[in-house]
C-alpha cells in the first residue's frame, strides 16, 4: 500500500490535469483554472486507488517516453492491425471465423502492467481479456479471440499480444 499519501496525491493530480488539457486543447487560464480544480478533487478522492508504489513511476524520463512510444506508436499500429482483421472478416464471409477461449501466458509481473496489457488486448477488435489467474507463479489471461489460429497457448499468446507486451514490460517492470 501506498506510504506517501501526498506524492500519490501530487502524482495522480499531474496526471489527471494532463489528461484534461489534452482532452480540451484549451489554455485559456478558465480553462486551465477549471481543470486544475477538478483534476485535484479527483486526486484527493482516487488516489489511493491509483497509485500502490511508486507514486512517480510514469514521470521518470525512460518510464516516460517509452510510455509516449506505446501510446503514440505501438498501440495505434497494433489497434490499426486488428481493425483491418476483422473488417476483413466482416466483408468477407468466406474468410474462416473460428472463435474461441485460449489461455495464455503472460510474462508481466506488475499490476499495472498487468492490467495494462489485458486491456490493450481487449481494446484491439478481435480479442476480449476475460479473465486473469496466477497459477504456480505464473499469470494467464483467458482471451476470447474471434480466429482461434493456433491451439498451443504460447503460439496463441504471440499472435495476440504481438509487440504489446514486450513494451508494457519497458513501463512496468
Amino acid at each position: 500500500m501506498m506510504k506517501n499519501k501526498p506524492a500519490a496525491v501530487i502524482a495522480t493530480f499531474i496526471l489527471c490535469f494532463l489528461v484534461w488539457i489534452l482532452f480540451t486543447l484549451t489554455f485559456t487560464a478558465q480553462e486551465l483554472i477549471a481543470g486544475a480544480i477538478v483534476s485535484l478533487l479527483v486526486a484527493l478522492f482516487t488516489s489511493s486507488y491509483f497509485i500502490h508504489e511508486d507514486a512517480f513511476h510514469l514521470l521518470k524520463p525512460n518510464v516516460f517516453i517509452n510510455f509516449i512510444i506505446y501510446v503514440l506508436f505501438i498501440f495505434p499500429v497494433e489497434l490499426w492491425k486488428a481493425n483491418v482483421d476483422v473488417a476483413k472478416r466482416a466483408l468477407s464471409p468466406k474468410l474462416p471465423i473460428n472463435p474461441g477461449i485460449v489461455k495464455v501466458p503472460v510474462d508481466l509481473k506488475s499490476e499495472y502492467g498487468l492490467a495494462m496489457l489485458a486491456n490493450s488486448i481487449t481494446l484491439t477488435p478481435g480479442t476480449i481479456t476475460m479473465e486473469i489467474v496466477e497459477e504456480n507463479g505464473q499469470n494467464y489471461y483467458y482471451i476470447h479471440w474471434i480466429d482461434v489460429a493456433s491451439k498451443n497457448s504460447k503460439e496463441a499468446g504471440d499472435m495476440i499480444k504481438g509487440k504489446l507486451e514486450n513494451w508494457i514490460r519497458r513501463i512496468w517492470k
